[in-house]
Order: C-alpha cells, then sequence, then structure tokens
C-alpha cells in the first residue's frame, strides 16, 4: 500500500493542481533498495568545538564509497555537488558559545542539501558533562536537531546520536543507518550508543546471513513486512502467528523460504513451545536456538476508559506486553538465544504520546519501553541487546478501514507530511538486528516522519 496523496501529488496533474490550489505536496522519500550506494551524492562533515569523530565519520563515509567534502563556507562556497548528507561533529562543545560553530557549518551546508538528503549530529551525551554549562551545550543539540527536522524539506530528516567516550567504535552502525534510504521514515531522533564489541567487517547486502530470525504476528501487514526484510537481508525467518491466520502466515513462509509456527502467545504453554521448536528445527553444529527475536504481535480493542470491561484491557496485556515479557524470559532462561542475540519489541507512538480510547493499548505500549530499558543491562553482559521501535502512522489495510478524515490528519501530522510504510518498521527493526548494531542497546526509536504528538 501507499499514500495515496503523495502518489498523487507527485504526478503530472497532481503535481499541477497542488501548484494552483497551493496544497502540500510531501516528497517521495529515499528508501533503501539491494544495491544502491549508501548516499546518492557527497557529504560534508564539519565540527563545533574540537570533536573527537571527525576521522571516524570520514573513514566510514570512505569505505562506503561516499565522496567527504570539505565544509560550506560562510559566504556559500563549496569545492563540489550539492551534498546528500551534512554530518556535524559537535561532541566537543565545552558551553553554549561552542554552539555558534554549529551555526556557522550547519546554516550554509543545510541551505545547499538535495532533496531527501541527510542532517545528522553527533554529541557526547549530556549526563557524562563535567560542568552545568558543558551539560547545557550538549543538550542543546536535542532542540536544535528536532527543530532543523521540522525545517527541512524535500524528503530530509535530521537525527542525533550521543556518543559517550569509549564508545567511537559503535558508531559505524548508526552513521550507515541514518544516512541510508533504510531511514526514510526515522526524523527528528535522539539515540545514545554504548560501548560494544562490534564486528570489524559485515555485510551490507546481506547482514544476517546464517541467522534464524523470529517474527510473532507475521501473517500480515507490518509483520509480514519485517519477515521479508530480515529474510532479505539473510535470516532464515520463523514467522509465528495465530492458528486462525495460519493460511496467510504459510503464504509468507512460504514466499520468503521460512519456517511458519502457528502459535497462540498468550497460551501458558507458549514460551516453551517456541523454545522446544527452536531447539529441534534449529539446533545444528553446535549452535541451538535463535539469533533474533522481534516481538511484532499487537491488537487494539479500543473504548474510553469508562467504558472499557476488563476484556478488552486483560486481552490488550496479555498479547502486547505480557507474551513478549514470558516468551524472552523463557529464552533467557533456556539459553536459546545466540550469544549476541538481538531482540526488537514493537512499541507504538500511543505509547508515548498517549491516544484518546486506547488507555489499555497505550499502556501496553509504554510497558514495552519500560521493560526494553530495564532488560538492556543484562542483555549487555550477555553480549546481547534488546530495543524498541515506536511506530508511528502506518498505512496498512487496518487504516485503510479508518474515517476518511481521522485517516488524513494522521499521514499528515509529521514532518514529512505523509504516513509512514510497513517496510519502514520493517527496515528499522533489521537494521537493529544486524551484528553491527552493538552498541545500540535498551534503545527506543520513533519510526513517525517526526510526528507533532508525544516526544
Amino acid at each position: 500500500m501507499a499514500d495515496w496523496y503523495t502518489t498523487f501529488a507527485n504526478s503530472g496533474f497532481g503535481t499541477t493542481i497542488t501548484k494552483q490550489l497551493g496544497l502540500p505536496r510531501p516528497a517521495v522519500l529515499r528508501r533503501y533498495e539491494p544495491g544502491q550506494p549508501l548516499l546518492p551524492g557527497p557529504a560534508v562533515v564539519g565540527s563545533a568545538g574540537d570533536g573527537r569523530l571527525r576521522d571516524t565519520v570520514t573513514a566510514v563515509l570512505r569505505d562506503a564509497g561516499v565522496t567527504v567534502q570539505s565544509p560550506v563556507t560562510a559566504d556559500g562556497g563549496t569545492d563540489g555537488a550539492k551534498p546528500a548528507a551534512v554530518i556535524l561533529d559537535a561532541t566537543g562543545v565545552t558551553g553554549p558559545g561552542d554552539l555558534a560553530g554549529a551555526h556557522d557549518f550547519l546554516a550554509p551546508a543545510i541551505k545547499r542539501l538535495r532533496a531527501s538528503g541527510r542532517v545528522l549530529i553527533l554529541a557526547a551525551p549530556p549526563t557524562d558533562a563535567d560542568s552545568p554549562a558543558q551539560a547545557a551545550a550538549r543538550q542543546a543539540v536535542d532542540g536544535l536537531v528536532r527543530s532543523i527536522a521540522k525545517e527541512l524539506r524535500g524528503g530530509s530528516t535530521a537525527n542525533a546520536v550521543f556518543v559517550p567516550e569509549g564508545a567511537e567504535d559503535s558508531l559505524a552502525g548508526p552513521l550507515r543507518f541514518f544516512l541510508s534510504g533504510r531511514s526514510a521514515y526515522v526524523d527528528g531522533q535522539l539515540l545514545t550508543v554504548s560501548p560494544a564489541d562490534v564486528p570489524a567487517d559485515q555485510d551490507e547486502e546481506r547482514p544476517l546471513a546464517g541467522t534464524v530470525a523470529v517474527v510473532t504476528g507475521a501473517a500480515r501487514g507490518i509483520g509480514a513486512e519485517i519477515a521479508r526484510v530480515m529474510a532479505r537481508d539473510g535470516a532464515h525467518v520463523v514467522a509465528v502467528d495465530i492458528p486462525a491466520a495460519g493460511d496467510n502466515l504459510a503464504q509468507v513462509a512460504n514466499e520468503i523460504g521460512g519456517t511458519a509456527l502457528q502459535l497462540d502467545i498468550t497460551a501458558a504453554e507458549a514460551p516453551q513451545r517456541l523454545v522446544e521448536h527452536l531447539r529441534e528445527r534449529h539446533s545444528a553444529d553446535g549452535r541451538q536456538g535463535v539469533d533474533v527475536i522481534v516481538h511484532n504481535a499487537g491488537i487494539t480493542r479500543d473504548k474510553l476508559l469508562v467504558n472499557m470491561d476488563a476484556a478488552r484491557w486483560n486481552s490488550v496485556m496479555a498479547v502486547n506486553l505480557q507474551a513478549q515479557l514470558d516468551i524472552t524470559q523463557a529464552l533467557l532462561d533456556s539459553d536459546t538465544l545466540q550469544p549476541g542475540a538481538r531482540v526488537v519489541c514493537v512499541s507504538s507512538q500511543s505509547g508515548i504520546a498517549g491516544n484518546r480510547g486506547q488507555t489499555n493499548y497505550a499502556a501496553s505500549k509504554a510497558g514495552v519501553i519500560g521493560m526494553v530499558r530495564a532488560w538492556a543491562p543484562l542483555f549487555a553482559e550477555r553480549g546481547a541487546t534488546i530495543n524498541a521501535v515506536a511506530p508511528g502512522f502506518i498505512i496498512t489495510e487496518m487504516t485503510a478501514t479508518m474515517p476518511f478524515g481521522t485517516r488524513e490528519v494522521g499521514s499528515r501530522i509529521n514532518s514529512l507530511q505523509q504516513g509512514g510504510l510497513p517496510v519502514d518498521v520493517a527496515e528499522t527493526i533489521a537494521w537493529l538486528a544486524q551484528p553491527g548494531s552493538a552498541g545500540v542497546n535498551g534503545q527506543t526509536v520513533r519510526v513517525c516522519g517526526q510526528s507533532m504528538l508525544g516526544a
């Protein structure tokens, strides 16, 4: 499915009509396709203060075949074509005065940014600052990047990564993600990386080759797309869904060359059944179990809180939250998770911003974020990671049944002025599942086009 208005507005007739009526024309986003370059043009890299990451960034870019330009000068001069990415190393800021350097670099560079460009700001965490002035300057990056994201047009995005001392080796994976088409619908977000053992080499075309990945709720919609993207990236996917969705589940599994497992994840025996299935079907050559778990299964049972019965409340909590807790704990207890495993949990924008008539759903999805944050230290001890993805308005068969006005408002109230696609969620999850994402742990990444709702 696609955003009908974006498709219309970028057609020949639609372009004419929207221009005459003064209507917005959302850009066609640059999304990832296998074999495409990291960036469709050069990148310009600059710094504010005495940054420590510029050489690391330059090395990653050149290794990916990206031409690195000198910073744009104040009068607009450059040493080449319009940049496809603008990257600021702000790890050296020590006080508010240093932020002038951020302005001096970013303003002329962003002015020349091509369509579907990327702005990325790298900074040290405010929590690690040595003084209130330094903490203030580092925290300023938060407001800076969120505001830049709201100012950009043409499908361009702006994001930030906080990189503490000692976590420099964890930067390459997030850097590639935020610059690539994989992050097309991730905008105005801040991510913190941590020190980790990151593999020196990763096959960027098939980073999940040789892995086993479980995807729950895989029979349709976002879950089916997650399964497809994981398989495209090399994983053998165990597609899980309820028996009632068996036909669709088998179709998805056959399409991607995976395995279908019919399982009600809320059943008391479900965690052990999954463990046994993984041990019986995916244990060989000294390995047992699974490399990636994607907790995608979820339901809605909407009603105003004062009118909500216990069945609606309990069923949503059981599927959206308790099942994730129970299955993950069973995998931990049985040592079924491989060393370096990745667990990715699907939360929601509603879990951050709340939503009228969705107290049960929003509470369950907020709970997912708390679960991820609490489990992150234990996963780090095992060389594994656990993260969450929080989708915003994603165009699916379910949203197609919404009233027209509700659907259109939901699609437009973000900086990219359009609804996201299931593949946008899938790409973010697949990135978090990569070996190169070892330094991303306990994080929640919103895939919402920088929605105006919530943080």
